[in-house]
């Protein structure tokens, strides 16, 4: 490794980039799920979730309690490790209790976006074949048109008419935890998730990502933002079926005992008064929310308390100057931090971890901890350098499996020794950050010759929900 370049990361001799950043420590032992992982992390933090709208909390000593309950009662009625549980659900804090209940028992969890139409949650139950579905009365008659004799339990307390065997997971998360539950040895390589993307091109596909991926993301996360003085405070923006929420704020952030404030949906007075009743610390966006609160930073100053608030965490596309300098100029006290990642590598890629980092405009940040990236050109193949424009490939600890049941996209974007063809046209500077210039969507044959076909990256937001 003496040929690393000291400043951009750079090994000539396999034209590969390594992080910069210190590699995130991974535990030696090989049977471990990523729950158990998780619960044994020491910290201070009492609250674990907090409900926006109700004000109503979990306590560590409560969630982890509850997921051992729920753990038990789906160990009766017979869920095993390898068995997929399907959870549609907007953001509750009772998402996370199923989602590290279902894991620990190295059963995987399969997540679908409340938007989607009973046909595309029929598709994604007929792909991933689960055997239970965790849902909420709102949107049981869409599980039901798509899949009529899958067993279900209710994440709320409402009634429900003319349903068969339902179950409620407030009544699993009362049951008294038995200590004599038969435990399965869960590996680090089994699967923990499966959660759909469209990929690096084409269809939604099932991305398998294994514990060991998650243990890697949340080590990557604590080293992140671990290291902060005084108890941390997320607004969870973001949607928990995502990648992004799924790892942060359903698993994530919990390992070193910050506190996450969840919004059921993304609303933007809900959001900035949250912040100031329950002293937010930190901030997930996308970049058109950072842009409206630049456009009305009058008007938000003057009507919601902020002043809890030192952290904004971007994500989906890079920021510009104008936008940055925006919203330093509105909000001097409040640091951006950026990061770029995709559903097959567990969310982790690139980030920048200090203001000065961020100083360095429209990058997705430097490698993250323990990552390797490398520049490819993707017509010819060939490994480029440094300020050298090709497709970003990464490789590390947080890399998926690869697809569900689907031998061709796994082969066509993870190639033999581990790499992971992101789709992205990016080049790395002499110093090691990260700047993507384009989506590579495809390659399409034009009288023989390959032509590389480009589309914008576009960071997709409900606009209406913005109104100030």
């Amino acid at each position: 490794m003496a040929s690393v370049n000291s400043r951009s990361g750079f090994c000539n001799s396999n034209s590969t980039f390594y992080s910069k950043r210190t590699p995130i420590p991974l535990p030696p032992n090989p049977s471990l799920d990523v729950t158990t992982f998780i619960s044994s992390q020491a910290h201070r933090g009492r609250i674990a979730f907090i409900d926006a709208s109700t004000g109503q909390n979990l306590t560590f000593t409560e969630l982890w309690r509850a997921v051992e309950s729920v753990a038990d009662c789906l160990s009766e009625i017979g869920i095993r490790k390898g068995h997929v549980v399907l959870l549609l659900s907007p953001n509750s804090i009772l998402f996370p209790v199923v989602c590290l209940s279902v894991m620990s028992l190295g059963a995987i969890i399969t997540t679908t976006n409340p938007l989607n139409t009973s046909n595309e949650i029929a598709k994604q139950i007929k792909d991933s074949n689960p055997v239970l579905a965790f849902t909420t009365s709102q949107l049981l008659p869409k599980i039901s048109a798509a899949a009529k004799k899958l067993p279900i339990v209710l994440m709320d307390e409402e009634r429900v008419d003319s349903v068969g065997d339902v179950r409620r997971l407030v009544e699993m998360m009362k049951k008294e935890p038995s200590g004599n539950r038969v435990k399965e040895r869960v590996d680090q390589d089994d699967t923990a998730t499966l959660l759909y993307s469209s990929g690096t091109t084409g269809m939604s596909k099932g991305v398998i990502s294994s514990h060991r991926n998650l243990i890697a993301m949340v080590q990557t996360i604590v080293n992140r933002f671990g290291s902060d003085d005084g108890e941390q405070r997320f607004i969870c923006t973001v949607p928990m079926f995502h990648i992004y929420g799924l790892a942060a704020f359903a698993t994530g952030l919990l390992a070193y005992g910050s506190t996450i404030i969840v919004l059921s949906k993304f609303e933007m007075h809900e959001m900035m008064s949250a912040i100031g009743k329950y002293q937010a610390t930190s901030l997930p966006l996308v970049p058109p929310i950072l842009v409206a609160m630049v456009n009305g930073a009058d008007q938000i100053k003057a009507k919601y308390d902020l002043s809890s608030m030192h952290t904004v965490l971007c994500g989906g596309a890079p920021l510009s100057k104008e936008v940055t300098e925006g919203f330093a100029e509105k909000y001097p006290t409040v640091k951006i931090l950026q990061g770029y990642g995709l559903t097959e590598s567990t969310g982790i890629g690139a980030s920048t971890d200090t203001v000065e980092e961020s100083r360095r405009y429209g990058t997705a940040g430097k490698l993250s901890a323990s990552m390797e990236g490398r520049i490819v050109d993707p017509v010819t193949g060939q490994i480029l350098g440094p300020k050298q424009t090709g497709e970003l490939w990464l490789k590390g600890p947080s890399i998926m499996k690869g697809y569900f049941s689907n031998e061709e996209a796994t082969s066509s974007t993870l190639d033999s020794e581990g790499w992971l063809r992101t789709g992205d046209l990016c080049y790395i500077d002499e110093d090691g950050f990260i700047f993507v210039v384009d989506r590579l969507k495809e390659l399409i044959k034009y009288k023989g010759y390959q032509v590389i076909y480009r589309t914008q990256i576009l960071s997709m937001v409900d606009v209406d929900a913005i109104d100030l």
